[in-house]
Protein backbone atom coordinates (compact mmCIF):
# COMPACT_ATOMS: atom_id res chain seq x y z
CA UNK A 1 0.00 0.00 0.00
CA UNK A 2 2.87 2.28 0.99
CA UNK A 3 4.70 1.80 -2.62
CA UNK A 4 1.65 2.27 -4.44
CA UNK A 5 0.76 5.58 -2.59
CA UNK A 6 4.27 6.69 -3.50
CA UNK A 7 4.23 6.04 -6.80
CA UNK A 8 0.44 7.82 -7.38
CA UNK A 9 2.17 10.94 -5.23
CA UNK A 10 5.06 10.62 -7.63
CA UNK A 11 3.17 10.22 -10.81
CA UNK A 12 1.44 13.45 -9.46
CA UNK A 13 4.24 15.39 -9.16
CA UNK A 14 5.43 14.44 -12.39
CA UNK A 15 2.26 15.57 -14.33
CA UNK A 16 2.59 18.68 -12.03
CA UNK A 17 6.25 19.36 -13.57
CA UNK A 18 5.55 18.48 -16.93
CA UNK A 19 2.63 21.25 -17.21
CA UNK A 20 4.25 23.56 -15.72
CA UNK A 21 7.43 23.50 -17.64
CA UNK A 22 5.17 23.46 -20.72
CA UNK A 23 3.38 26.79 -18.91
CA UNK A 24 7.41 28.19 -18.78
CA UNK A 25 8.15 27.02 -22.31
CA UNK A 26 4.57 29.03 -23.72
CA UNK A 27 6.18 32.18 -21.75
CA UNK A 28 9.90 31.89 -22.38
CA UNK A 29 9.31 31.83 -26.39
CA UNK A 30 6.26 34.51 -26.12
CA UNK A 31 6.71 37.38 -28.57
CA UNK A 32 4.03 39.21 -27.56
CA UNK A 33 0.47 39.05 -25.12
CA UNK A 34 -2.54 40.59 -25.84
CA UNK A 35 -4.87 40.72 -23.42
CA UNK A 36 -4.06 37.29 -22.00
CA UNK A 37 -3.27 35.68 -25.40
CA UNK A 38 0.12 34.55 -25.48
CA UNK A 39 1.94 34.46 -28.69
CA UNK A 40 4.52 31.94 -29.08
CA UNK A 41 7.93 31.87 -31.82
CA UNK A 42 7.58 27.87 -31.91
CA UNK A 43 5.29 26.65 -34.58
CA UNK A 44 2.00 25.67 -32.96
CA UNK A 45 -0.95 23.76 -34.80
CA UNK A 46 -1.08 22.30 -38.18
CA UNK A 47 -2.80 19.96 -40.20
CA UNK A 48 -5.40 17.02 -38.45
CA UNK A 49 -7.87 14.81 -39.41
CA UNK A 50 -10.18 13.45 -36.83
CA UNK A 51 -13.87 12.55 -35.94
CA UNK A 52 -16.13 15.50 -34.80
CA UNK A 53 -19.11 14.58 -32.26
CA UNK A 54 -21.71 13.73 -35.07
CA UNK A 55 -19.56 10.92 -36.17
CA UNK A 56 -18.15 12.85 -39.64
CA UNK A 57 -14.62 13.27 -40.62
CA UNK A 58 -13.37 16.50 -40.12
CA UNK A 59 -9.90 17.79 -41.35
CA UNK A 60 -8.25 21.40 -40.10
CA UNK A 61 -9.38 22.89 -43.21
CA UNK A 62 -13.24 22.98 -42.47
CA UNK A 63 -12.96 25.42 -40.12
CA UNK A 64 -10.70 27.54 -42.07
CA UNK A 65 -12.50 31.42 -42.12
CA UNK A 66 -13.20 31.41 -38.37
CA UNK A 67 -11.17 32.21 -35.19
CA UNK A 68 -10.88 28.44 -33.18
CA UNK A 69 -10.39 27.96 -29.52
CA UNK A 70 -9.12 24.46 -28.79
CA UNK A 71 -9.16 22.80 -25.96
CA UNK A 72 -7.56 19.88 -25.26
CA UNK A 73 -9.33 17.34 -22.56
CA UNK A 74 -11.10 14.71 -21.77
CA UNK A 75 -15.20 13.81 -20.51
CA UNK A 76 -14.09 12.17 -17.42
CA UNK A 77 -12.04 15.58 -16.09
CA UNK A 78 -13.32 16.03 -12.80
CA UNK A 79 -12.51 20.02 -12.93
CA UNK A 80 -10.31 21.69 -15.03
CA UNK A 81 -12.32 20.57 -18.43
CA UNK A 82 -15.94 21.83 -16.88
CA UNK A 83 -14.00 25.01 -15.92
CA UNK A 84 -12.45 26.06 -19.18
CA UNK A 85 -14.87 24.85 -21.34
CA UNK A 86 -17.49 27.15 -19.27
CA UNK A 87 -15.11 30.11 -19.79
CA UNK A 88 -15.60 29.32 -23.24
CA UNK A 89 -18.67 29.53 -23.32
CA UNK A 90 -19.28 32.14 -21.46
CA UNK A 91 -17.00 34.48 -23.87
CA UNK A 92 -18.98 33.57 -26.91
CA UNK A 93 -22.26 34.48 -24.99
CA UNK A 94 -20.63 37.58 -24.51
CA UNK A 95 -19.77 38.29 -28.17
CA UNK A 96 -23.27 37.96 -29.22
CA UNK A 97 -23.08 37.71 -32.42
CA UNK A 98 -19.21 37.99 -33.23
CA UNK A 99 -19.48 35.32 -31.87
CA UNK A 100 -20.28 33.77 -35.35
CA UNK A 101 -17.07 34.13 -36.59
CA UNK A 102 -15.71 31.68 -33.59
CA UNK A 103 -15.92 28.42 -33.74
CA UNK A 104 -14.91 26.49 -30.53
CA UNK A 105 -13.31 23.17 -30.66
CA UNK A 106 -12.82 20.37 -27.42
CA UNK A 107 -10.14 17.50 -28.76
CA UNK A 108 -10.74 14.67 -26.53
CA UNK A 109 -7.20 13.09 -25.11
CA UNK A 110 -8.94 10.15 -24.10
CA UNK A 111 -10.02 8.28 -27.12
CA UNK A 112 -10.81 5.07 -25.42
CA UNK A 113 -13.93 6.21 -23.61
CA UNK A 114 -14.69 9.02 -25.38
CA UNK A 115 -16.75 8.15 -27.65
CA UNK A 116 -18.65 10.07 -30.58
CA UNK A 117 -22.05 9.29 -28.69
CA UNK A 118 -20.17 10.55 -25.47
CA UNK A 119 -18.73 12.92 -26.13
CA UNK A 120 -21.65 14.69 -28.28
CA UNK A 121 -23.82 14.49 -25.08
CA UNK A 122 -20.87 16.04 -23.27
CA UNK A 123 -20.32 19.01 -25.34
CA UNK A 124 -23.89 19.98 -25.36
CA UNK A 125 -23.91 20.62 -21.75
CA UNK A 126 -22.07 23.97 -22.57
CA UNK A 127 -22.13 25.22 -26.16
CA UNK A 128 -25.00 24.94 -28.79
CA UNK A 129 -21.85 25.05 -31.46
CA UNK A 130 -19.11 23.69 -29.15
CA UNK A 131 -17.95 20.73 -31.31
CA UNK A 132 -16.05 17.68 -29.81
CA UNK A 133 -13.34 16.02 -31.58
CA UNK A 134 -11.67 12.81 -31.30
CA UNK A 135 -10.20 9.98 -33.29
CA UNK A 136 -7.99 6.87 -33.32
CA UNK A 137 -5.55 7.14 -30.94
CA UNK A 138 -2.85 7.74 -33.55
CA UNK A 139 -5.28 10.71 -34.97
CA UNK A 140 -5.20 12.00 -30.87
CA UNK A 141 -1.50 11.63 -30.78
CA UNK A 142 -0.37 13.50 -34.13
CA UNK A 143 -2.93 16.79 -32.76
CA UNK A 144 -2.07 16.75 -29.61
CA UNK A 145 2.07 16.89 -30.68
CA UNK A 146 1.32 19.57 -33.48
CA UNK A 147 -0.74 21.97 -30.66
CA UNK A 148 2.41 20.84 -28.40
CA UNK A 149 -0.06 19.18 -25.40
CA UNK A 150 0.84 16.83 -23.37
CA UNK A 151 -1.29 14.04 -21.64
CA UNK A 152 -0.91 10.64 -19.96
CA UNK A 153 -2.97 8.30 -18.49
CA UNK A 154 -3.04 8.25 -14.27
CA UNK A 155 -2.35 5.45 -12.28
CA UNK A 156 -5.59 3.36 -12.08
CA UNK A 157 -7.79 2.21 -9.05
CA UNK A 158 -6.89 -1.55 -8.22
CA UNK A 159 -9.50 -3.55 -10.12
CA UNK A 160 -11.16 -0.63 -11.97
CA UNK A 161 -9.36 -0.45 -15.68
CA UNK A 162 -12.04 1.92 -16.90
CA UNK A 163 -11.94 4.62 -13.90
CA UNK A 164 -8.52 6.42 -14.35
CA UNK A 165 -7.91 9.87 -14.51
CA UNK A 166 -6.08 11.61 -17.69
CA UNK A 167 -2.94 14.06 -16.96
CA UNK A 168 -2.86 16.89 -19.65
CA UNK A 169 -1.81 20.46 -19.96
CA UNK A 170 -4.45 23.05 -19.60
CA UNK A 171 -4.41 26.04 -22.24
CA UNK A 172 -7.13 27.89 -24.40
CA UNK A 173 -5.66 27.76 -27.84
CA UNK A 174 -6.17 30.73 -30.47
CA UNK A 175 -5.74 29.97 -34.00
CA UNK A 176 -6.46 32.51 -36.98
CA UNK A 177 -9.08 32.36 -40.05
CA UNK A 178 -6.51 31.28 -41.80
CA UNK A 179 -5.26 28.08 -39.31
CA UNK A 180 -2.22 30.19 -38.01
CA UNK A 181 -1.21 29.98 -34.59
CA UNK A 182 -2.42 33.65 -32.68
CA UNK A 183 -1.96 32.58 -28.66
CA UNK A 184 -2.93 30.75 -25.85
CA UNK A 185 -5.45 31.58 -22.81
CA UNK A 186 -3.95 30.15 -19.56
CA UNK A 187 -5.99 27.83 -17.34
CA UNK A 188 -7.81 30.47 -15.28
CA UNK A 189 -7.87 32.82 -17.60
CA UNK A 190 -11.60 35.04 -17.42
CA UNK A 191 -14.47 34.53 -19.99
CA UNK A 192 -14.52 38.68 -19.50
CA UNK A 193 -10.85 38.89 -20.83
CA UNK A 194 -11.22 35.84 -23.78
CA UNK A 195 -14.46 37.79 -24.67
CA UNK A 196 -13.07 41.36 -24.73
CA UNK A 197 -9.41 39.74 -26.68
CA UNK A 198 -11.53 38.18 -29.30
CA UNK A 199 -13.58 41.23 -29.53
CA UNK A 200 -10.96 43.19 -30.51
CA UNK A 201 -9.69 40.75 -33.05
CA UNK A 202 -12.73 40.57 -34.34
CA UNK A 203 -13.69 44.03 -34.51
CA UNK A 204 -10.36 45.31 -36.15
Amino acid sequence: MKARIIRIAVASVLAIAVSAGIAWWQVQNASSTVAGATRSAVPIGGPFTMTDSDGKTVTDADYRGKYLLVYFGYTYCPDVCPTELGAMTQALDQLGRQADKVQPLFVSVDPERDTVAHLKDYVGLFHPRLIGLTGTAEQVRDTARAYRVYYAKAPQKDGKPDEYLMDHSSFIYLMGPDGGFLGVYPAGTSADRIAQDLGTRIAG
